[in-house]
């Protein structure tokens, strides 16, 4: 585990298991990279090397005034690719952290990078427009910024029942799994995690799509309470040259921390590492 200071002076909090070839995972709204641990263990004990930073904002990264939007994100992580030389890198994004390795691999991060997963991730746009009518009206993002302005920690602990499918009849989310979707949305400062809401619902994320060239997989829940396919992986398929759709029936938001759609998200993460 280490720091890195960016161009801006802000610095990042990132951890690094493993050895071989590196596969850097970027954590969802209004997480940190503890949220990737058993995919970071997983892939660490299977011979990558296992990289996942804490966004600025939050976790154990600088609680920054400004630069809380997809293009400070998109390069931080570009100049964490730098810091550490990393190159043949597979960038693994959930939610928001998607939009941050779409926005990475299309611009700074190009160059090394070689494989793209973007994981219930927010590309291209999640706010509903007139040329977007599949995304989500701007109250729904208000209603946002207004729980995490008033009762962030209770807002959190309501958010993580749809954020896991704990609302679902049949699900398999324990109350360990909602406790820490709490704990770790609270380690993020209310400035950041506030202007985060922007980021991930108002940027578009069209044309960087459009212009990755890499190998990439899409994987999403079509029961995604929080970034729903119609608007995000349905359509990103078809802006990435080289993509394919796999479609999780029943997956929440969240399906990399829940039975049974953790376990075969893990199979599918080693076999496109492996392909």
């Amino acid at each position: 585990m280490g720091t890195f200071t960016t161009a801006d002076g802000t610095e990042i909090f990132y951890k690094d298991w493993g050895s071989g070839r590196p596969v850097v995972f970027s954590h969802g709204w209004p997480l940190n990279a503890d949220a990737w641990d058993d995919q970071v263990n997983l892939v660490a004990q299977n011979g990558y090397r296992a990289v996942a930073h804490d966004r600025r904002g939050g976790g154990r990264s600088a609680q920054t005034w400004q630069g809380n939007d997809l293009d400070t994100y998109a390069d931080d992580l570009g100049q964490l690719l730098e810091e550490l030389d990393l190159r043949d890198v597979v960038l693994v994004g959930h939610s928001t952290g998607g939009g941050e390795v779409a926005r990475c691999a299309a611009g700074r991060g190009a160059s090394r990078v070689s494989k793209l997963l973007l994981l219930s991730a927010i590309p291209p746009l999640m706010l509903k427009t007139a040329n977007n009518p599949e995304g989500l009206p701007i109250e729904v993002f208000d209603e946002i910024r207004q729980g995490v302005l008033t009762d962030r920690s209770q807002f959190y602990q309501d958010l993580s029942a749809a954020f896991y499918g704990a609302n679902r009849d049949g699900n398999q989310v324990s109350e360990g799994v909602r406790d820490m979707f709490w704990l770790w949305s609270m380690t993020v400062g209310i400035k950041g995690a506030y202007d985060c809401v922007k980021a991930f619902s108002e940027t578009d994320l069209t044309e960087d799509l459009q212009r990755i060239s890499v190998p990439t997989l899409i994987i999403h829940g079509d029961d995604d309470q929080i970034v729903p396919i119609v608007a995000a992986g349905e359509k990103s398929v078809k802006l990435v040259k080289d993509s394919e759709l796999k479609v999780y029936p029943g997956a929440p938001h969240g399906l990399m921390s829940v039975a049974p759609y953790k376990e075969r998200f893990h199979q599918d993460l080693l076999a496109f590492l492996a392909s």
